[in-house]
């Protein structure tokens, strides 16, 4: 059985360790062609599989790398995944991957923090292909269109801008899948990637859905979804289930707590997307005996997620410095958490730019 205090115990562990690195740039070159795609793989669905077929396609000689978040486990919306990344890794490989790296710490960053680390990472890589997942709207293919020109296209409060020529290319909000590809790109250009022609835009497949997979997950009753998924997928969902080693919504609700009910207005007030007031809110109601109570206290943030970033954030109290500092230098260390095999691992230690890597090992 998986405990959690013990993956985020570890994990703080390997943040500190990642804090106090320096990357080693590496000397050597090679003509080697990589793919990397950045996928939470929570879990890792017919969506995923179409995405990753259609880029090995495309690309049958270049190295297939997937990027899966890593640290604390906590996804895009702040929720504990499902699997612990290294049984995400497993099926990711087993399904095509050559090699997977751990990406950048999700749940306990806001949007912006956590996009830079992913294209600091795809630099890293020296990526040559980034397959992503689309929804095809009105105005997306002109979006994909200057994208794939070089442009830096920008999200902004509901429209989307070249800021290249200066249009407004879209007076509009964007759907998820399709708004992260603009806020990758505007993150993309900030550090200085050139993206002319490396994106691979992959249209969605119907019929799949990560939110029903979850939930039934969670039911224990995932019958209905089971063409959604991979039969790999399913096999190792249903070990975890056997093994109680499914983590989604498990929480250190001690330490939240103690943090909650411990920590001065000053220490709240340097924590991770914590503000005046919402540090404030939690000192004026505390103490709190649950959950539920101290959520009723966590002022509604910029995302309809960011109660449950903010839980975890109390539960893995970092400050605002230090999250700083560790975007700075990452990545100081590229953990792979899964390979094909030794020739694929030899050759990506050949193409990446970063001589500090390591092969994860758990120790929960």
């Amino acid at each position: 059985m998986v405990q959690v205090s013990d993956i985020l115990k570890r994990d703080m562990e390997l943040f500190s360790k990642d804090l106090n690195s320096e990357c080693k740039i590496s000397t050597t070159s090679s003509d080697i062609k990589l793919v990397a795609d950045f996928t939470e793989y929570n879990p890792l669905h017919n969506g995923h599989f179409h995405c990753m077929k259609t880029a090995k396609h495309h690309f049958p000689d270049a190295l297939f790398v997937a990027v899966v978040p890593g640290l604390f486990e906590r996804s895009g919306r702040g929720i504990p995944y499902i699997l612990p990344r290294e049984l995400r890794a497993e099926i990711a490989i087993s399904v095509g991957a050559d090699i997977v790296v751990e990406g950048p710490p999700m749940g306990i960053m806001g949007s912006g923090q956590y996009s830079l680390c992913l294209c600091k990472m795809f630099k890293a890589l020296n990526t040559s292909y980034i397959p992503r997942g689309y929804k095809k709207v009105d105005g997306m293919d002109e979006i994909l269109k200057r994208i794939n020109l070089g442009h830096h296209i920008a999200p902004k409060p509901y429209k989307i801008v070249d800021k290249t020529t200066g249009e407004v290319i879209l007076k509009d909000k964007l759907e998820e899948d399709n708004y992260v590809i603009t806020s990758f790109a505007n993150s993309l250009s900030k550090i200085g990637f050139d993206y002319r022609n490396k994106f691979l835009f992959v249209e969605r497949i119907e019929g799949v859905s990560g939110t029903s997979i979850r939930q039934s997950i969670l039911e224990d009753n995932f019958n209905d979804v089971l063409d959604m998924m991979p039969a790999k997928t399913v096999e190792v969902l249903k070990e975890a289930i056997k093994n109680d080693d499914i983590i989604y919504g498990i929480r250190d609700v001690d330490s939240i707590l103690k943090t909650a009910n411990s920590y001065s207005y000053d220490q709240l007030i340097d924590l991770n997307l914590f503000n005046d007031n919402l540090a404030k809110n939690i000192v004026d109601n505390r103490p709190f005996d649950n959950l539920d109570e101290l959520k009723e206290s966590i002022l509604f943030g910029f995302s309809k997620h960011f109660k449950e970033r903010i839980l975890s954030i109390l539960e893995i109290p970092i400050e605002k410095n230090r999250i700083s500092e560790y975007i700075e230098k990452y990545p100081s260390n590229i953990r792979i958490l899964g390979y094909k095999n030794k020739e694929c691992l030899e050759s990506f230690k050949e193409k990446i730019n970063n001589e500090n890597i390591s092969l994860f090992r758990t120790t929960t």
